[in-house]
């Protein structure tokens, strides 16, 4: 008698302990989404609290092949067009206005962007093997490039509304305007390098062998960095890239010649550039700030990230043609350039009565002070 008094209650415990095992052994086949077997259909048991996994194989096939090729289109475009701004600009040396300052170190940001793509679409192919430092220095090449891109994008238009809404003022301080220049771009490269600093620190390779920003102080801050990215890399440049080529557009709407029309044209392409590759970029950043359980709005959003990013980054090659190519006294120069280099032959060359070599694109009109 004593001994079923003993074997009974831990016969109870050991009958509890097995229930339990088997419930929480259901977990696992829900949670990874397995096929259940004719026992686990046969339990009545409330499952509705259980957290399930949102598969993502779409979004990684996806991502495999998608950010490799865009990425390395993006590469060569940027590579080619920055490299010819940067080597015009040595070549001649044609830093002798703040927009040439502006437009050299804008090239170079563009050119500084481009050389990490290809480690960013490696990264997205296969594991990291380069180790820590090069991961960090991925992200914090990336954030300075970005950063100070978009504030360089800024000075630009800042620089054009004084050269034509004050120009008398713009005129007077022509000797100090190569100076100015140089500070206000080293100011934008410091600020690049501070707002890099919490990519710099939070990166790392994972356990996964994958190169990214992670961490629990990460997660801390991942909303405050996203939403000062859209306000510093964004928002901000956008109001007052808006504010000046209003402004620039009001004053050339007095002037009455041919160069107003070509100006208000590269305005609007400006314009319609930034948004069209920025604007649906922050959108979606802002949208993935909010938390979502459902797992099939969660995979939109990674694609909609994905493809809107790809289309931001196409800024870093289509910067030289909007703000380079586009004025004639570059282009001049870049003929000229191709020719010494062999890259063009004679004929390309007009000679002017006075015995000057002149490119056939010199004979069109002279661009105003809005063109560089």
């Amino acid at each position: 008698m004593k001994a079923f008094h003993v074997f009974c209650p831990a016969l109870l415990i050991w009958s509890c302990h097995m229930q339990m095992s088997q419930s929480n052994s259901t977990a696992p086949y829900l949670e990874e989404d397995k096929p259940l077997t004719p026992y686990e259909y046969s339990t009545e048991m409330d499952y509705s609290g259980l957290e399930f996994i949102c598969e993502k194989d779409s979004n990684r096939n996806f991502r495999n092949w998608f950010l490799p090729t865009i990425y390395t289109v993006i590469c060569l475009l940027a590579l080619f067009g920055n490299f010819l701004v940067i080597l015009t600009y040595l070549y001649f040396k044609r830093l002798k206005t703040m927009t040439d300052v502006y437009l050299f170190n804008l090239a170079l940001a563009d050119l500084l962007f481009a050389i990490s793509l290809p480690f960013w679409a490696a990264s997205f192919m296969s594991k990291w093997h380069l180790g820590l430092y090069p991961c960090k220095a991925m992200f914090t090449i990336y954030k300075v490039s970005f950063f100070s891109g978009m504030f360089l994008l800024t000075c630009i238009s800042v620089d054009r509304y004084f050269s034509i809404t004050k120009a008398v003022s713009a005129h007077r301080c022509r000797n100090s305007a190569v100076y100015y220049g140089q500070v206000s771009s080293l100011v934008t490269w410091v600020l690049g390098v501070v707002f890099s600093i919490p990519d710099m620190v939070f990166s790392e390779v994972n356990i996964n062998g994958t190169c990214v920003a992670t961490g629990k102080r990460f997660l801390d801050y991942h909303d405050s960095m996203l939403v000062s990215q859209m306000v510093l890399g964004f928002v901000l440049p956008a109001v007052v890239m808006m504010f000046c080529y209003v402004s620039i557009i009001k004053t050339l709407t007095q002037a009455k010649n041919f160069e107003r029309n070509k100006a208000f044209k590269v305005i609007i392409a400006v314009v319609a550039v930034f948004v069209f590759s920025q604007l649906p970029y922050n959108a979606v950043m802002g949208v993935t700030t909010e938390e979502t359980t459902d797992c099939q709005k969660d995979n939109s959003r990674l694609y909609a990230m994905d493809v809107t990013r790809a289309v931001a980054f196409l800024r870093c090659c289509v910067n030289p043609f909007l703000y380079a190519f586009i004025g004639v006294k570059f282009r001049n120069d870049l003929l000229k350039l191709l020719k010494d280099l062999g890259c063009l032959k004679k004929s390309h060359l007009l000679y002017t009565p006075c015995g000057r070599r002149r490119s056939s694109v010199a004979l069109e009109t002279e661009t105003t002070s809005f063109s560089p």
